[in-house]
């Protein structure tokens, strides 16, 4: 006999949130408004009786079932544990097979994990209940099989991959679900899952905040009680269990919107249309610990992590963030101040130019990161002040020491103007700052408009090895002095302090001619400087000052986004192998020319961004390409004809460029090998004169590039040009 089972009510029709700037409250008289409506809605999406239900007594509860039903029978599923924990379900209303798969703890509920091997996946049919018991811990790790297969490369990510997961958990085939898990109670653990394909269709107004796994409080009316120390740690996010790309991405990976003390710790998020981490009304006290964040916002907001809200007292330490679309981690009108510190942050700004780290707000910490090959300023700290207001001031002690830089498309360290409010402002710098000449330049510059310092001038000879330095800065401050690679603060070689009249000194050892020096200035009532203009290390010898001029003429002349040089564009860091001595090596001839048969462009229908089952087979041949020669890094540029506005063509010829990059993702191609711009009508290929040069037009090129500075020589196709009927 099938017993009677007392489910949670069904979301009465389908609410909608404002869009997703709106859903975290972005402006200022709008925020109260805007988190009233949401949380408002939230509550809908959760439970009845959700904000009181509590587990008598802890019980270790094992799903043994992969399927997604309330059901009695023989099994246990995961949804069913999720109601018992919620006291939503009842052990009366359980067959004798699933009682057997509830057993007393110590501590805190769990649920556990015993599937029948190959039967891992739980695909839902709707949204799981949230979780509203405190201190249920769901862990994947007890699954049989885990910690068996390890990625093979895990040990080449600093910090190292997480464990990969045996459960997996996604929407059913042809179900939308928006949501993985939710989480409104205190002292949750998530562990050791794979949670992807979790998103909703974009409509006229955007429906709940979609995501991987989401964080806030049952409070619909005062946004009170939010949940705290909730622990997510070694899960899979967006990412399959076999390293791949799913057919369906996430929106979002973990969203916090409402909680304190959230740890998300040693997860591998990858793949969603937006920001793996994201923030909205409350975030304080959140550490984001040695996670990999790899290629997201493929699709949306672009940022690997994006902080808005309440977010007093974060850290983010020790992160992979590289690939990504936008910036590393990008503040928008945050309250309160975050550490970010021991991070690498690097190959970002793939689809978008941002600065790898954008603040806004006041006394935040960036120290000690590696941040390079951005598509943007290292470091940007907009002159947009924590009240939200210019009449008390600019955005002040922002503190951005020790950072590494390396193969920038901007400064080190960006401060923005008040004066500069165009969209590009609120994603990268606005380049060098003049001197500040008035005292109301204090008002509208990110931190306090702080000079950079000042070379006395801009060579400095070597003399028995030494090379003294002199210059002027803000009185007071601290100086660090940098050795300059590629126009970048390449790494802090010595630290000095201005005195009350702003000169600084020091001697430098171990410098050599043509090596090039900066300098910045952190002052504890403003913050830290842009650099100062580089000044570089002369020889006494006129042969040797020769011989250094021309080297920075090359240097100067050299474009590094066309004529790479160094790495092959990877998120993984090997470890350098013990050096051994080895004789001189001949000087190595100079490489051929890599003459490749292989086409470089694709054609679209019009008005149309999807690939074609010809333009396919096209882009098959570049992944084969890609795949047997992995110094080549491309450029995926979208066009469009000539017809419609400029602004519609550019939006067309960008998810042109972003269908075809996702294309090659899918067939296994390094996201940050790609970067993707758009150039909507501006670049035609033909003046359009009839249907078929508009098919020419309709196209994404694809540049090769090869990181050695090897010439390329490529072949135009037009197999599969498509012509308008």
């Amino acid at each position: 006999m099938k017993h009677q089972r007392n489910l949670r009510a069904k979301e009465k029709g389908k609410e909608q949130l404002l869009l997703c700037r709106c859903i975290l409250g972005i402006a200022k008289n709008k925020s109260q408004l805007t988190i009233l409506v949401i949380h408002l809605l939230i509550s809908f999406s959760l439970p009845i009786g959700a904000a009181t239900a509590q587990t008598p007594n802890p019980v270790k509860i094992t799903v043994n079932s992969n399927q997604d039903e309330i059901t009695p029978n023989e099994q246990l599923t995961l949804r069913e544990a999720i109601a018992l924990t919620n006291n939503t379900l009842t052990l009366d209303q359980l067959t004798p097979s699933e009682k057997a798969q509830i057993q007393p703890a110590s501590g805190n509920s769990r649920i556990e994990f015993n599937l029948v091997a190959g039967q891992t996946t739980i695909q839902l049919t709707d949204v799981l209940p949230a979780i509203t018991s405190p201190g249920i811990v769901i862990d994947g790790t007890t699954q049989p099989g885990y910690d068996t297969a390890q990625p093979a490369n895990a040990q080449a990510y600093v910090p190292a991959l997480p464990t990969r997961p045996v459960i997996a958990i996604t929407p059913a085939g042809g179900k939308e679900v928006f949501r993985g898990l939710s989480v409104v109670a205190d002292n949750i653990t998530i562990r050791g899952l794979s949670l992807y394909g979790f998103t909703s269709k974009h409509q006229t107004t955007a429906s709940l905040p979609p995501a991987d796994i989401f964080i806030a409080s049952s409070d619909s009316k005062n946004y009170t009680n939010p949940p705290k120390n909730v622990v997510i740690e070694n899960n899979w996010l967006g990412i399959t269990p076999d390293e791949k790309m799913p057919e369906t991405t996430s929106a979002f990976g973990v969203s916090v919107f409402n909680s304190i003390g959230t740890v998300i710790k040693n997860n591998r998020i990858s793949y969603h249309d937006g920001s793996g981490i994201i923030t909205g009304f409350r975030a304080e006290g959140m550490q984001v610990l040695e996670n990999i964040i790899i290629a997201n916002g493929l699709a949306g907001m672009p940022d690997a992590m994006r902080l808005e809200g309440k977010i007093g007292r974060s850290q983010i330490r020790a992160n992979l963030l590289c690939a990504n679309d936008g910036s590393g981690i990008f503040l928008f009108k945050p309250e309160g101040s975050i550490e970010i510190k021991d991070n690498d942050i690097r190959y970002n700004g793939r689809r978008l130019r941002r600065a790898a780290v954008y603040l806004m707000g006041s006394e935040h910490k960036v120290t000690d990161n590696q941040i390079s090959h951005q598509a943007g300023s290292g470091v940007t700290v907009t002159a947009f002040p924590p009240s939200g207001s210019f009449n008390q001031g600019t955005s002040i002690r922002n503190l951005i020491e020790n950072n590494r830089f390396a193969k920038l498309e901007g400064l080190s360290i960006d401060l923005n103007t008040r004066g500069h409010v165009g969209v590009q402002d609120f994603q990268t710098g606005d380049g060098k700052n003049p001197p500040r000449t008035s005292a109301n330049r204090r008002l509208d510059t990110g931190n306090g408009a702080i000079n950079s310092p000042e070379f006395l001038t801009q060579e400095f000879l070597n003399i028995n090895g030494k090379t003294r330095i002199d210059g002027t800065a803000e009185p007071g401050s601290q100086i660090q002095i940098y050795q300059v690679k590629e126009s970048a603060l390449h790494q802090v070689i010595a630290a000095t302090k201005a005195d009350e009249k702003g000169k600084f000194a020091a001697t430098l050892e171990e410098l050599q001619p043509g090596e090039m020096i900066s300098a910045i200035a952190t002052h504890p009532q403003y913050g830290t400087s842009e650099p100062a203009y580089s000044a570089v290390v002369m020889s006494t010898n006129p042969e040797t000052m020769t011989q250094v001029r021309q080297k920075l003429e090359l240097e100067k002349n050299r474009d590094v986004l066309t004529q790479p040089s160094g790495e092959i564009p990877n998120c993984t860091t090997p470890k350098p192998p013990a050096p051994t001595p080895e004789p001189e090596p001949p000087v190595p001839p100079t490489p051929e020319p890599i003459r490749l048969r292989v086409p470089n462009n694709i054609h679209y229908a019009l008005d149309k961004d999807f690939i074609s089952a010809a333009s396919g087979k096209v882009l098959d041949k570049i992944v084969a390409v890609l795949q047997q020669y992995p110094t080549i890094v491309i450029e995926l540029q979208g066009h469009t004809d000539a017809r419609a506005s400029d602004a519609y063509n550019k939006d067309l010829a960008f998810r042109r460029a972003r269908n075809a990059r996702n294309y090659l993702i899918k067939k296994g191609i390094a996201p940050e090998r790609m970067t993707i711009r758009s150039f909507g009508e501006r670049k035609l290929k033909t003046p359009g004169r009839s249907r078929v040069e508009h098919a020419y037009n309709r196209r994404v090129e694809i540049m090769f590039f090869d990181i050695r500075g090897i010439e390329i020589i490529l072949d135009s196709q037009d197999e599969d040009l498509q012509i308008e009927k």
